[in-house]
């Protein structure tokens, strides 16, 4: 009979379509969870800063919290992944960052510190565990999936942007409401997930990947400067979130409105992004779009520091450059380097010392506005980092790879 010998593959394509179709779900809820719980506090910092009575230090610390986690746990997903499974070492991430978001929504003593902590350490796990879940489920479309999953994560931490500061201003538990309401997504994306636990128990085990020769980055001045331009193009995206509606506020503009100006930047930063993958494919290096983008990060800071009126022009040219950092970055990990192991390599490296590094972005942000009491010394002094930066991405930009070994 016709049934009896049509191919496994072609009687198997419904499965297939519905379980690939289950898993794209549960990868854009996993993407939903990423940004959006810490981008949000930047709304909603100077309510949080009146209330504990924190610094400027203080509270740049608070925002530069999770990027400590991510420079610290970064090199550990894998192994945890290697213990647990793929899919169970993602659900108890997701665990883990709805214990954190409810842990720094209640109203006692440090827990706003330990909550930031966990959210911090969930995200590190979920950044480094996401690309092996697209590999795995999406073989043959990965490039497609991550664009639409990096698309979610903006759009969503956008919304989170423009809702935090209504909710905040119409609750009685303020500040701390517009935060805890985004365990929702949490749990949501843990009952998506729950019935992957039984499948793919060994999940991706590194001991079962074949082992390629090939030079460690950390022994590479190329992929020192691929790491620095990592970091550097991180202080610029959470200095902007963690001050950027602060800087807006002390000028008068009001705070839903400023709430709006940051979720109008990650929106057009989408955008950004999309076009700067388009662009990095078509030159023999990327060189140019480097320079450039780092240098627009230059002009935005110096005019957010020199002509603070035309604050929506800057928010603009921002949201231009820090969405096409992002992707070069990313994309530097496969252009310099030989193989799959050698990417993943330099990823782990820029990533951890990356985020080491923009950790210190919002903390040195806000310890310059304490010493100097505005805002003109450190909006200066970031535009003179992202000169650098934009150096560094003519460096790193070098049609050139790390070499292998021998």
């Amino acid at each position: 009979m016709e049934e009896r010998t049509m191919p496994a593959a072609t009687r198997n394509a419904p499965d297939r379509a519905v379980r690939y179709g289950f898993a794209f779900i549960g990868v854009l809820l996993i993407a939903v969870n990423l940004r959006v719980s810490f981008v949000s506090v930047g709304s909603v910092l100077s309510n949080i800063s009146n209330d504990l009575e924190l610094s400027n230090a203080a509270a740049g610390f608070l925002t530069g919290l999770p990027l400590i986690a991510f420079a610290v746990f970064s090199p550990v997903a894998p192994g945890f992944a290697s213990r647990l499974g793929l899919d169970r070492a993602l659900w108890m991430s997701l665990l883990i960052l709805a214990v954190g978001i409810v842990l720094r929504s209640l109203p006692l003593p440090g827990l706003i510190w330990a909550g930031t902590a966990i959210i911090g350490l969930a995200i590190a796990f979920l950044n480094v565990l996401v690309p092996s879940l697209l590999k795995r489920d999406f073989p043959a479309r990965v490039s497609q999936v991550t664009g639409t999953y990096t698309a979610t994560q903006a759009a969503f931490a956008a919304i989170g942007a423009a809702v935090v500061v209504p909710v905040a201003q119409t609750s009685p538990a303020g500040w701390r409401l517009a935060l805890g309401i985004w365990v929702g997504f949490a749990l949501i994306a843990m009952a998506v997930l729950l019935p992957w636990l039984r499948r793919h128990r060994s999940g991706t085990d590194p001991a079962s990947t074949p082992k390629l020769a090939y030079r460690s980055p950390w022994t590479s001045v190329l992929g020192w400067q691929v790491t620095i331009f990592m970091g550097l193009q991180s202080i610029a995206f959470y200095v902007l979130m963690a001050w950027l509606p602060t800087i807006e506020q002390s000028r008068g503009v009001p705070p839903a409105t400023a709430g709006i100006h940051l979720s109008a930047f990650l929106l057009i930063s989408v955008f950004a992004s999309l076009a700067a993958g388009r662009i990095l494919h078509r030159g023999s290096d990327q060189r140019l779009v480097s320079f450039a983008s780092g240098a627009l990060m230059t002009v935005t800071f110096l005019g957010l520091a020199l002509a603070p009126d035309l604050i929506v022009l800057w928010v603009l040219l921002g949201a231009v450059g820090c969405g096409s950092l992002i992707v070069i970055a990313l994309s530097l990990f496969s252009f310099r380097t030989v193989n799959y192991p050698q990417a993943a390599s330099l990823s782990g490296m820029a990533q951890s010392v990356g985020y080491g590094l923009a950790a210190l972005g919002p903390v040195m942000f806000g310890g310059l506005r304490d010493v100097s009491g505005g805002w003109t010394l450190p909006l200066l002094a970031a535009a003179g980092i992202m000169a650098v930066l934009a150096v560094i991405g003519v460096l790193a930009g070098r049609d050139r790879v790390i070499g292998g070994s021998s």
